[in-house]
């Protein structure tokens, strides 16, 4: 499955793990579990790790903006972990999308990128 996901700090951290090529039914299961998390505590974090990714099916783009545009703001704060020039692009891409703090990290930098996510996590509302 090319996206795979679970929850840290008691669901106010929800980690991302893509691969290959995200389609309509990627977000099919994506979204409804991020929105139960929104409606449970309001701004959630996000940790969007990218492991041998190939980007999006033109459904999957399309569900993906549907989704930015729903959730403008319900994002505290968005770790995007890559290992492509690219990816780290989608960074810039993402900006006009979300309210979010949002920094790209390599995934040689995994760790700093999970205590960035992290960090002051008890302050979350």
């Amino acid at each position: 499955m090319p996206l795979e996901f679970n929850e840290l700090a008691e669901g106010k951290i929800l980690v991302v793990e893509a691969t290959g090529t995200l389609s309509k039914a990627d977000y099919e299961q994506f979204v409804p579990e991020t929105e139960r998390l929104i409606k449970e505590f309001g701004k959630i974090r996000v940790l969007f790790e990218m492991h041998d990714f190939r980007g999006w099916e033109m459904a999957g783009v399309w569900e993906d903006m549907k989704f930015d545009l729903k959730h403008f703001r319900d994002i505290e704060r968005l770790a995007i972990v890559g290992e492509k020039a690219w990816e780290h692009g989608m960074t810039v891409f993402c900006r006009p999308f979300t309210t979010a703090k949002l920094r790209y990290f390599d995934s040689s930098k995994t760790e700093d990128a999970n205590n960035w996510i992290e960090e002051g996590i008890s302050q979350l509302s």
